[in-house]
């Protein structure tokens, strides 16, 4: 039991809130802290002198009778009033229990003790709201607490407005507590792991600790655009998301685009658009309900699509698994408080990057940013503020969808140039891989356009360097996003036969009247007006990977390595067994700055050599892989094994016309096991020795023996084996 002078304090600082809600005519909660004052006087009077037992109990019975006013004097300003403020505070009240809830059912007992313990605190700062259902679950909460924890509470009884009987609970910040006579139980939490592998179904092929070279280069590359994004680790699966008010990013809101600041009225909230704001609204994202805006993100939209289209047709949660908070299901979750935090691939790793949910619109209400036509649901803008915040902002340059996609997925990127008048290009080949990787979900893909002539694109229907999503690939022919004008859109009436149409199950009369976006293209128009294909690999195809995260300082090495390679970065490769097989080798190279994406002047590759050991000239051996300079942060390597391949690889680090130092990430993914090294300078030992040539130790060449005997001579005498 607290002494009378506690007791007594702590009723004076009741009384005062008491007063001052009361003055401000919060009945109430006015009310609510009489209560609790008059309480705290009955128990000081329990244990104080008996001439001081009168005059409190008069004091606490003058408390009780004005809290008794306060309810009965306007009972209708008891009731929950239906406005967007209190629809806003429920909201965030269930959210909280629910977050309880799931930790409860998860079986993480401390977690759920605290979050219990932090949803009553802050469900009871509002007296007024605790009625019917959310009144019963909160003391569900509470009794689930107390049962969970090894010691009950010990903070003051108090009582809901229209409570029977006294329950324990843990106060709010402002609510007058007791002294605890019992330690605090303290949560343990996860210990932080930053791990080499980007799934969890691979298989770390060597040590899983980072030295300090590489912990130093994930450290400098986390500051993105002046902003830090630290790798995602374990323990912020554990991040709170709960806050005394809604969350406002401590960034600030996100530099607008010259389009978007042309029409810009506003910032708002999901809440301030919608009644019933969700993330996702459905089992499955739904790509045709994506809506691009203003913003030069088309390669980001269509990664988003063909996510989506992923997530419908595999049933496996592709994009919205990296939105948090999460259900207990792992569904991303509306958050009342507004705090959001999503996990991208960037810089060699994944990363945390925490937002609000402030989204820009005009003076109509139009959102100025990538939206659903579902205006209940956001997952498509809160992905794409995330991206753009690492971006630098909606003012975004541009890209391209295997940069979007890698960092949406972690999915490993290719690019497939259509290159018709080149002999190694195979049309048929590359047809086959995309109808039977695609219907296996094995990959993701969209294909670009190039620059198009005004007229190719007027009766083509297609934009000029714009990124298209693939939806499917069939035999019979292939399907494509935006509106095409020539064979087999909607438009052509002499191929769709009736046997085409329900093959593919496809109307082009109800496609024509219902514009979707969506259309179906033959191949070969695809391999005449499209650049290139952007393909993302799922990296469960394979079982094994690792990965190491390096620099390049610009004074290492000439400026060019087109006579040298020995200062270049090698790697040896040791495929240990003589199964055949594929290593894919992935060189990403780190960007820092928003400058640097926009006029990427930086071109990277890997070459590859038979033999495992340091290579010093770049044709003396010839490359087994001589690998084509890019501009793009990323460049695939393919190693296919057969049963007489060789086993030893040398991985060698390119970069054109060198000038600055390069952060870079080189991973690899394996179907077999597999070792990756550093290839280590064997010259360490370095010796000087100054003199001059110079008279008559100018001794000329052999051909004068009577002088060349006077050049300088030395003598190396090695003192290892």
């Amino acid at each position: 039991m607290s002494s009378p002078t506690d007791l007594l304090g702590n009723a004076v600082e009741a009384a005062k809130k008491a007063v001052q809600f009361d003055q401000e005519g919060e009945t109430n909660i006015s009310a609510y802290y009489y209560e609790a004052a008059a309480r705290l006087l009955e128990q000081a009077a329990i244990v104080s002198s008996p001439e001081s037992i009168e005059p409190l109990k008069e004091k606490a019975d003058e408390y009780k009778n004005r809290a008794n006013e306060l309810k009965t004097k306007t009972p209708e300003e008891s009731k929950i009033v239906e406005s967007d403020g209190n629809r806003s505070k429920l909201k965030q009240c269930y959210f909280l229990l629910q977050q309880a809830i799931d930790e409860d059912e998860q079986g993480e007992r401390e977690d759920a003790v605290e979050l219990y313990t932090k949803a009553i605190e802050y469900i009871t700062q509002f007296p007024d709201l605790m009625q019917g259902e959310l009144k019963a679950l909160t003391l569900r909460a509470l009794d689930r607490a107390e049962e969970l924890k090894e010691r009950p509470l010990v903070y003051i009884i108090n009582s809901f407005n229209t409570l029977d009987t006294d329950v324990c609970f843990n106060p709010p910040d402002n609510v007058v507590q007791q002294k605890p006579t019992s330690s605090v139980i303290v949560p343990t939490r996860q210990k932080p792991e930053l791990h080499r592998g980007s799934s969890a179904h691979l298989q770390i092929s060597g040590q899983d600790t980072y030295s300090e070279e590489e912990k130093l280069v994930l450290l400098y590359t986390s500051k993105i655009n002046k902003r830090d994004y630290v790798p995602f680790m374990s323990v912020d699966l554990s991040e709170r998301f709960q806050y005394s008010i809604p969350f406002t990013d401590k960034d600030g809101y996100l530099t607008l685009s010259p389009k978007q600041k042309r029409d810009f009225y506003k910032f708002v909230r999901p809440d301030e658009l919608s009644s019933d704001p969700c993330i996702v609204y459905g089992p499955a994202p739904n790509y045709l309900s994506i809506k691009q805006t203003v913003i030069s993100d088309c390669s980001f939209v269509a990664s988003l699509a063909v996510s989506a289209s992923y997530e419908k047709r595999f049933g496996r949660k592709l994009v919205t698994a990296i939105i948090y908070p999460q259900s207990k299901d792992k569904r991303p979750v509306y958050n009342p408080f507004s705090k959001y935090m999503i996990k991208l691939h960037i810089n060699g790793v994944a990363r945390k990057v925490i937002i609000d949910d402030y989204f820009p619109i005009d003076r109509f209400g139009r959102l100025l940013c990538s939206y659903s036509s579902n205006k209940n649901e956001f997952w498509i803008s809160l992905l794409e503020k995330a991206y753009m915040k690492v971006m630098g902002g909606y003012d975004f340059p541009g890209s391209n969808s295997n940069i979007d996609l890698h960092a949406l997925t972690g999915w490993v990127p290719e690019r497939v140039a259509i290159r018709m008048k080149e002999a190694d290009f195979n049309k048929d080949s590359l047809f086959a891989t995309l109808e039977s990787r695609l219907a296996k979900g094995d990959v993701l893909v969209t294909v670009a356009t190039g620059e198009l002539s005004e007229n190719d694109a007027e009766r083509s229907g297609l934009v000029p360097t714009h990124a298209y999503a693939v939806m499917d690939v069939q035999t019979v022919k292939g399907k494509f996003e935006n509106k095409w004008r020539g064979n087999y859109s909607e438009l052509d009436t002499r191929h769709w036969t009736p046997e085409l149409q329900n093959l593919l199950n496809y109307d082009p009369n109800s496609a024509a009247q219902f514009d979707n976006g969506v259309f179906w293209i033959d191949y070969d128009s695809v391999l005449s007006f499209f650049d290139v294909f952007y393909m993302n690999w799922n990296p469960e195809l394979f079982k094994y990977t690792y990965c190491i995260h390096q620099s390049w300082h610009a004074g290492t090495g000439p400026v060019k390595d087109l006579y040298t390679v020995a200062c270049n970065p090698q790697y040896s490769l040791d495929v240990g067994t003589e199964a055949s097989g594929a290593v894919w080798l992935l060189l990403t190279r780190h960007i820092t700055d928003i400058e640097d994406f926009r006029e990427n002047k930086e071109y990277i590759t890997l070459f590859v050599y038979k033999n495992g050991r340091k290579v010093y000239y770049p044709f003396d051996p010839p490359p087994y892989i001589d690998g084509v300079k890019i501009n793009s942060p990323h460049y695939l390597c393919k190693i296919i094994l057969g049963p007489g391949s060789t086993r030893k690889y040398t991985i060698v680090v390119s970069q054109y016309e060198k000038s600055t130092t390069i952060y870079y990430t080189l991973r690899a993914y394996a179907t077999c096991p597999f070792a990756l090294t550093k290839i280590k300078d064997p010259y360490v030992e370095e010796r000087q020795v100054t003199g001059e040539w110079k008279g008559i130790t100018a001794g000329g060449c052999p051909n004068h023996p009577t002088t060349y005997p006077n050049n300088p001579k030395f003598k190396v005498e090695i003192d290892s084996a």
